[in-house]
């Protein structure tokens, strides 16, 4: 005789699921932690993550699909900035649950004003992240109920994402608040990103990492040309600066710095894509590009 499950057991759930937060809580870490792969860039820069990156994890009977966002911006306003903002919007608006990332031992303004984002009713899980810095560890659970007052959050659930601590403890709370239904993307599928867009946010990790506190904050990368042939990608990019003096910043004395950039860029593109990665990169001035609508649009900003 056949068993029959009960629905309970047989129900598969598959649901969107938004990562926020004020810039530099960790969210893109979260995200290439629970996917097991990396495919947000990570800076210790505020605003590195500009665009919404969609990463896909399948485990057991849940689909996840997490979106990454950029960090809710209050201090710039300029044409990028409201991009940015209107991306967490517009992601909160239209997923299923809601990871709202803080860092352990600290919730202040910047925190607030992401909390006034959160639509009503949401399902919203409070994770919080860094708890490994937290150096008076006796803190954290007074801390924990300071929190809990802020929202009706579903669960609290602290984190190290560094580390990947209690992180498969965060899935097993968020999988009941899935919405059951079918698996939108394959078993094995990471990110509904192209490769090409990867390949711009890889190299401009790179410029971040390499030029610390010196990167103009007027800095992005387009893809000028992506040809993908069997076990090999040319790749040509372009590192957009705001002003002539970034562009020499960028290049280095005798090329060294951009080259080292472009090093390493490839050969985590190499990591990714499985493949051999020929990649080019020069630099351009685009004087004010940062508060021009067209050109946001032209680099891929909604």
């Amino acid at each position: 005789m056949t068993d029959i499950q009960s629905p309970a057991e047989s129900a598969f759930r598959t649901g969107f699921v938004a990562i926020v937060g004020r810039p530099n809580v960790g969210k893109s870490t979260l995200l290439n932690r629970l996917i097991g792969q990396k495919i947000s860039i990570v800076s210790r820069k505020a605003q590195t993550t500009r665009h919404r990156v969609t990463g896909v994890l399948t485990e057991g009977s849940s689909q996840f699909i997490f979106v990454d966002t950029p960090g809710f911006q209050t201090r710039h306003k300029n044409a990028l900035n409201r991009a940015m903002n209107r991306t967490v919007t517009q992601v909160l608006s239209d997923v299923d649950l809601v990871l709202f990332v803080i860092e352990s031992g600290r919730y202040g303004p910047e925190d607030e004003q992401v909390v006034k984002l959160l639509p009503e009713g949401a399902k919203v899980i409070l994770v919080v992240n860094k708890v490994d810095m937290l150096e008076d560890k006796a803190r954290l659970l007074p801390f924990l109920q300071k929190v809990s007052a802020i929202y009706p959050f579903a669960e609290i659930v602290p984190v190290s994402a560094e580390k990947g601590r209690n992180t498969d403890e965060l899935l097993k709370a968020a999988a009941p608040y899935l919405p059951e239904g079918e698996p939108i993307f394959d078993a094995d599928d990471i990110t509904d990103r192209s490769e090409r867009f990867l390949a711009a946010e890889f190299l401009r990790e790179k410029l971040f990492r390499q030029l610390g506190e010196e990167l103009p904050y007027g800095i992005a990368v387009e893809i000028e040309k992506f040809e993908a042939e069997p076990g090999l990608r040319r790749i040509h990019a372009a590192v957009i600066v705001d002003k002539a003096p970034h562009k020499a910043m960028v290049i280095g004395k005798g090329g060294e710095r951009l080259k080292r950039i472009a090093t390493e860029a490839r050969v985590e593109m190499e990591k990714l894509f499985d493949s051999k990665v020929f990649l080019e990169v020069w630099v351009k001035v685009k004087s004010g590009w940062a508060d021009d609508e067209r050109a946001l649009k032209s680099l891929g900003y909604e």
